[in-house]
């Protein structure tokens, strides 16, 4: 389907638009009640916040997505396993926010999660490269993808410790997903992502800081096992290569993946909470949240959009400079990081 008739699809926006008065409507209303249920998020020795605040706010952002994205595309194959692996991360999350779970159980539903999507069909049998060159993979890509999807439900855990952060992330990193799924004619996909950025943009209104409410790991979790497991699926179906699919959410995956091999390089306990990521860095040596976010959020949208024209040249080699530009801008970034140090 041509470009402009997805923007010119009245519905899909009309519900967009709903997704997004839901989640900031149903988010407002949480923010007192959840303290009450239990759901706060007390500082510790790594947090950056200095005040008990209300957590799980990603429970009303999911409801509205996943509640709208049922009704309407009432999905079906590897989708609907996504979708229904997103629903069990979120109740085992939540129970894990409200009094806590060892890390085995929640990695094991993690796992089988992975394994349900990978078992549909989820996963691509090469990898698309610009310029029509395509390395194949075989079931190599299954066996990757399983460890894959609960490394990205972990680090969006994990990168969600800052004002604003997680929630920008969510808003361009599934905006950038629904423009790369209307790009590729893939229907379905298209209006979910919308959704879910929608759906995080009502929440990042009262996430952003000083922020009123955190994600929690309801809403990272299963956002995180989704920025992840739609990629795969689109790149299954042939129409997003799985490059530009993971690019959105560079800046989520690098910052924690560059950290966890630098901790286990410096022989610290990796496994173990800390402050070290490269965004908690930055507001530890003298940055705001709103500015450490907003840079954060300036490196999301370079990284969506060079996917987004990158799938549009994906024949020409100019491709190669649009994958390559967002990466070079994060790396730049860690090294002024490590700069003010």
């Amino acid at each position: 389907m041509a470009v402009l008739d997805w923007l010119l699809r009245l519905d899909a926006w009309l519900w967009t638009g709903l997704a997004l008065l839901l989640s900031l409507g149903l988010t407002r209303l949480w923010i007192p009640l959840a303290p009450r249920l239990g759901f706060v998020d007390r500082p510790n020795h790594r947090s950056l916040h200095d005040a008990p605040t209300p957590r799980a706010g990603g429970l009303p952002l999911l409801l509205v997505a996943l509640g709208l994205g049922f009704v309407l595309l009432r999905p079906e194959g590897a989708l609907l396993v996504a979708l229904l692996g997103a629903i069990v991360l979120a109740v085992v999350s939540m129970i894990d926010d409200l009094r806590g779970l060892p890390a085995l159980p929640r990695i094991l539903v993690q796992l089988l999660a992975a394994l349900a999507v990978v078992l549909a069909g989820a996963w691509p049998q090469a990898l698309s490269l610009p310029g029509g060159l395509a390395l194949p993979l075989g079931l190599g890509v299954a066996v990757l993808a399983v460890p894959g999807m609960i490394w990205m439900s972990n680090l969006y855990n994990f990168m969600d410790g800052m004002d604003g952060f997680a929630g920008a992330m969510s808003l361009i990193g599934f905006a950038s997903l629904a423009a790369l799924a209307g790009l590729a004619g893939v229907a379905d996909p298209f209006l979910l992502c919308l959704l879910l950025a929608a759906a995080a943009g009502g929440f990042l209104v009262w996430n952003w800081h000083p922020a009123r409410i955190f994600m929690g790991d309801v809403g990272s979790v299963p956002l995180g096992f989704l920025a992840a497991a739609l990629p795969l699926l689109l790149a299954a179906e042939g129409r997003v290569p799985l490059l530009l699919g993971l690019l959105p959410f560079a800046p989520f995956w690098l910052d924690a993946t560059v950290t966890l091999f630098r901790r286990i390089r410096r022989r610290e306990r990796f496994w173990q909470a800390h402050r070290s990521h490269y965004y908690q860095r930055l507001v530890r040596s003298g940055w705001s949240h709103a500015q450490a976010s907003t840079l954060g959020a300036g490196l999301m949208l370079l990284s969506g959009g060079s996917a987004v024209l990158a799938l549009l040249l994906w024949e020409r080699p100019l491709a190669w400079l649009l994958l390559a530009l967002p990466l070079l801008a994060l790396l730049a970034a860690g090294a002024y990081v490590r700069g003010r140090e």
